[in-house]
């Protein structure tokens, strides 16, 4: 990747400062712990009873969505609770979460972390986290959330991407995040029209690379209305890209705030430990952090979603509301 993908958007929000409902509402982060999967940050907002109710829990492999996610080495789509693996069902519904996914963090066959996002659902939250999975020599949708966007997500269960083709088909072929502007009208994101009347705005893709053959993409696509984030970033972080130093030089990024933040000509540099990003190169594992001071342009919460490939911390993806 050389640079960003399609040309520059406006800026993502009108009124950014204006308190708005999210499409996301719980971020976290399981880490194995002999043979469990337990919490290791998370942010519940409000939601001081489901976060209660998650720092009890653990989960064995195959058991619940973030040990299931770990069982079959994948990520995992599960849009309603009642009668699911789902253990935290009654919790969930008193908090108003009604669907979650759960993003494997391998470092080859190696299990990192889960990160699981829950969502609410309503008439207004719009938006889209897809999981797409390689099939005979096609990508196809596995599974996906997209809230009140019913028509973008029936013409997404009827398209397929080969690659190089598309915001999934061209982290295929790339192996590597690609963050897109302007998905209603950009020539590259195959749904544009439906993209457009859903309302949504951006879209970051990335590879979500697990043990065996079969190749997994993850896609989230923010709307202006109930946005995922209003500030996206790309680190890239191979040995071929920074060097024998554990850096990770910013490749792409947008932010309602800041505007444009990538810059060929004198990219942002960070090292292992250094600020939140940092934390990510010196761990491995994600982070998720909320109602902490200090993040970037004064956002409140960030994901940062580090991505495993070849032997080595490749890249990190990073979103911020």
């Amino acid at each position: 990747m050389t640079g960003p993908i399609a040309e520059e958007a406006a800026p993502m929000e009108v009124a950014i400062d204006t308190p708005v409902k999210t499409f996301i509402e719980v971020t976290e982060v399981w880490v194995p712990e002999g043979e469990k999967l337990v919490l290791a940050e998370g942010n519940y907002g409000a939601l001081d009873g489901f976060e209660e109710a998650s720092r009890r829990e653990s989960f064995a492999r195959d058991e619940g969505l973030p040990g299931k996610a770990w069982a079959e080495a994948r990520p995992v789509v599960l849009k309603q609770f009642d009668g699911s693996y789902f253990k935290r069902t009654e919790a969930a519904k008193a908090a108003g979460l009604t669907s979650a996914v759960a993003i494997p963090v391998f470092d080859g066959d190696t299990l990192k972390a889960v990160l699981v996002v829950l969502c609410g659902d309503d008439s207004e939250r719009t938006g889209a986290i897809e999981v797409w999975a390689e099939t005979d020599g096609l990508l196809m949708l596995d599974d996906g959330y997209y809230g009140a966007a019913k028509h973008f997500e029936w013409v997404s269960q009827h398209t397929h991407f080969p690659a190089g083709q598309g915001l999934p088909g061209g982290v295929w072929s790339s192996k590597t995040p690609i963050l897109m502007r302007d998905l209603g009208s950009g020539y590259r994101f195959i749904r544009a029209d439906s993209a457009g009347k859903a309302g949504l705005t951006t879209g970051l893709g990335l590879p979500v690379p697990v043990p065996g053959k079969r190749g997994y993409i993850l896609t989230l696509l923010s709307a202006r209305g109930t946005p995922i984030a209003r500030r996206f970033e790309i680190w890239d972080a191979r040995s071929a890209k920074v060097g024998k130093a554990n850096d990770a030089i910013l490749i792409d990024g947008i932010c309602a705030r800041e505007g444009a933040l990538w810059d060929e000509d004198n990219p942002r540099r960070v090292t292992a430990w250094q600020g939140a990003i940092g934390r990510v190169l010196g761990t491995g594992i994600p982070l998720v952090e909320g109602g902490k001071p200090g993040l970037a342009a004064g956002y409140d919460s960030m994901v940062a979603l580090p991505i495993h490939q070849g032997g080595e911390l490749s890249h990190i993806v990073a979103w911020y509301l």
